[in-house]
């Protein structure tokens, strides 16, 4: 597992109470001057660790088996790692909890939903992903997917589920279904297990957000952590726990023909829309992350949302008028 005094450079000094310490590479980055003194100190038990800067006191810890946090990642960035091994570091350390304890983990502070689903098995076979899977980490960040949910993967030999990316479906601490993705040309390409009103996202959305993002697709959905109904359109049973979030919701369809069925959703129900002028190659809100990044693509849907009927009907209608000129 990944050592984190291996990237720090300079100077250090060990103490008996188990501390290394060093100059802090987190005051320059929090409003203070450049450290000098070693105010900056690490404290390592196993592969865990613990970061405490005496300067600006900055704080920040790794547990193997969960997510980095996102200071943890602040803070190994600023020890010079990139990217691609911050994510391999959190597929690595997913790897040393099974997939029930990493759902539960994702729930915990987390309201519990009146709407209930049945527990759902996983495809045989199936395993967490981990750094070393090189072609479906390579897939998930060609896709811009966040690596902190929990994919799994299918064996060679699982048959009709081999050589797939699962995306369990979670709800309140529990496996409730999935959807599995070829990573080849074969078909069928995804091969799903929903329950009817199901809504994907639920577990992931945190109490301080502003508004909730409702989209489409699966991958829309973990691309800026919205909620994914999974179809063009919203059940009574969807509509109850999305509004069960007490939060201003933004809906934002795919660009095309299937994306207008979701409008008349968003209007029926006194929803906000988003249908951001994007390029004609751009469709969804993965299109847009892959090419633009997640905060332009946020800005965009931000900046394009309307809460009047009338402006939404405008842009729908702009939507279809560009479809029918793209035939």
């Amino acid at each position: 597992m990944f050592d984190i005094l291996s990237v720090v450079s300079g100077k250090k000094k060990h103490t008996q109470s188990g501390w290394t310490s060093f100059n802090a590479v987190c005051c320059i980055h929090n409003g203070e001057s450049q450290d000098k003194r070693g105010r900056g100190g690490i404290k390592t038990q196993g592969s865990d660790w613990s970061y405490h800067c005496f300067n600006c006191g900055f704080k920040a810890s790794f547990k193997l088996g969960r997510n980095l946090t996102f200071k943890a990642r602040r803070l190994l960035s600023w020890f010079g790692v990139d990217n691609n091994t911050i994510q391999q570091i959190n597929l690595e350390s997913l790897k040393h909890k099974n997939i029930e304890q990493l759902v539960q983990d994702r729930s915990e502070q987390k309201p519990k939903h009146k709407i209930k689903f049945d527990s759902r098995e996983l495809p045989e076979g199936a395993r967490l992903i981990g750094s070393s899977d090189k072609e479906y980490v390579d897939y998930l960040v060609q896709r811009q997917l966040s690596t902190d949910y929990p994919y799994m993967i299918t064996p060679e030999e699982t048959g009709r589920q081999a050589r797939r990316i699962i995306v369990p479906y979670t709800h309140d601490g529990e496996i409730v279904g999935y959807t599995s993705r070829y990573m080849d040309s074969r078909a069928p390409k995804f091969i799903s297990e929903q329950q009817p009103d199901y809504v994907f996202g639920m577990d992931l959305q945190q109490p301080d957000w502003s508004f909730v993002i409702v989209t489409e697709g699966i991958f829309d959905a973990l691309s800026l952590n919205a909620l994914g109904v999974l179809h063009n359109t919203v059940s009574d049973g969807q509509r109850q726990l999305i509004e069960s979030l007490n939060r201003p919701i933004v809906v934002v369809p795919d660009q095309d023909k299937t994306g207008l069925q979701l409008i008349d959703k968003a209007m029926e129900f006194g929803w906000g829309c988003s249908i951001p002028d994007w390029p004609d190659n751009v469709k969804d809100i993965n299109d847009c992350v892959v090419r633009y990044g997640r905060i332009a693509t946020l800005i965009s849907i931000v900046n394009a949302t309307e809460t009047s009927n009338i402006k939404i009907e405008l842009r729908k209608r702009k939507l279809k008028h560009g479809l029918l000129g793209s035939r």
